[in-house]
């Protein structure tokens, strides 16, 4: 799974990597330690162009009776996707490209409790680029609150939310775990984008990295602490 990630190149600099429009309430804080539920930097295909916004990382299905199913629904494993109720519409017409400058997992250390934490990150330094779907969601409780205040539901706000889609490990990552997030390049940003193209069309992008993508290093536990935010965390870890 994907369950951590970090965002910490600034807005107009992704913009930019994406060739993409800047959208309203973009600008935040760079984190070394997103966590679900947070705001995430994602682009969305938008009449055309592509566009950056924040979306709410926790895949709220349109027929969520509450916000909190986000929670659960952080990651869609790609292998199942196109069949599950939560994800399968979104992947047919819905998908986004979610940045970032690298993300966490952890390993399962023989006889400890305690796990240990990696950085992985693009070998050259690049952006990785997750490959995530979106959903739009209206409070049903805020809907029939306005019916019965003799507003219009359509006032109500939508609340976009995310989720990133993870497959089969390379070899890197098999090193210390079995899943990985789905990647995709440069070259299949448009393809996956294009919401004329089906789930069939993008099969073939739900893939692992190429072997050698990737270079990872152990962290500090000091990222298990959401509230742990700073550049420290993906500082390289020297084991004994």
């Amino acid at each position: 799974m994907c369950g951590r990630y970090v965002s910490a190149s600034p807005p107009d600099e992704l913009a930019r990597y994406f060739e993409a429009a800047l959208g309203p309430g973009v600008e935040a804080e760079p984190s070394y330690n997103v966590a679900p539920t947070n705001a995430v930097p994602a682009v969305r295909a938008r009449d055309g162009h592509r566009e950056l916004e924040r979306l709410h990382w926790g895949l709220i299905p349109s027929w969520a009776k509450e916000r909190k199913i986000g929670s659960r629904m952080i990651n869609a494993r790609a292998e199942t996707a196109a069949e599950k109720p939560a994800f399968r519409r979104a992947l047919s017409k819905r998908r986004c490209l979610i940045p970032a400058d690298g993300f966490y997992e952890w390993e399962p250390i023989e006889g400890q409790k305690q796990k240990q934490p990696w950085y992985i990150q693009h070998r050259d330094g690049e952006p990785l680029v997750f490959a995530g779907l979106w959903e739009a969601w209206r409070d049903p409780a805020e809907v029939a609150a306005a019916e019965a205040d003799g507003r219009d539901p359509a006032e109500v706000d939508w609340l976009i939310s995310t989720t990133i889609l993870t497959t089969s490990p390379n070899q890197e990552m098999s090193t210390i775990h079995h899943r990985m997030p789905v990647l995709v390049p440069p070259s299949s940003w448009d393809r996956w984008l294009d919401p004329t193209n089906g789930t069939d069309d993008v099969a073939s992008l739900m893939v692992s990295a190429p072997d050698g993508l990737l270079r990872l290093h152990p962290v500090s536990t000091a990222v298990n602490r959401v509230g742990n935010k700073g550049p420290e965390l993906i500082e390289e870890m020297r084991r004994a």
